[in-house]
């Protein structure tokens, strides 16, 4: 089913996007590795990730923020812009957990023609605990 169009005047300050629903995979986590050139073991060798303290491989910093980044751009498409976006990592999930991904809108405005939205999002655990906070900034379009 096509995505439906938001539009500026559809939001609001403290409008949420709908959420992501991530459940991450050791399979998951090797393939991307593997397509990322991340060699490090932490995310695909269980035995060299528990040697270093953890109970399973890690989900990577990027597939953290890939999975923000289709929270926005599934919210904004499919003529949204994404300007910007950023996280910081700080809580390390494993395979099995649950990802949720969230955002709302923190600001809005017009610059220079363009009407742009200002998203603070987040992914947080199945616990309820925030894992990767962030920032995203995007263009949407106008009625």
């Amino acid at each position: 089913m096509p995505a439906k169009q938001v539009f500026f005047e559809d939001v609001n300050e403290g409008t949420e996007l709908p959420s992501l629903v991530k459940k991450p995979t050791a399979i998951q986590l090797f393939r991307y590795s593997a397509v990322t050139w991340n060699a490090h073991r932490i995310h695909y060798d269980k035995d060299w990730a528990q040697s270093e303290g953890y109970p399973h491989v890690l989900v990577q910093a990027h597939l953290h923020g890939a999975f923000l980044t289709q929270l926005v751009t599934d919210w904004i498409e499919p003529e949204g812009i994404l300007k910007k976006l950023g996280w910081s990592n700080r809580r390390y999930a494993v395979p099995g957990d649950t990802l949720t991904s969230k955002g709302k809108v923190v600001k809005k405005y017009v610059r220079n023609g363009e009407h742009v939205v200002e998203l603070e999002i987040w992914e947080e655990n199945q616990n309820g605990e925030v894992c990767v906070p962030g920032t995203a900034t995007v263009v949407l379009p106008s009625r």
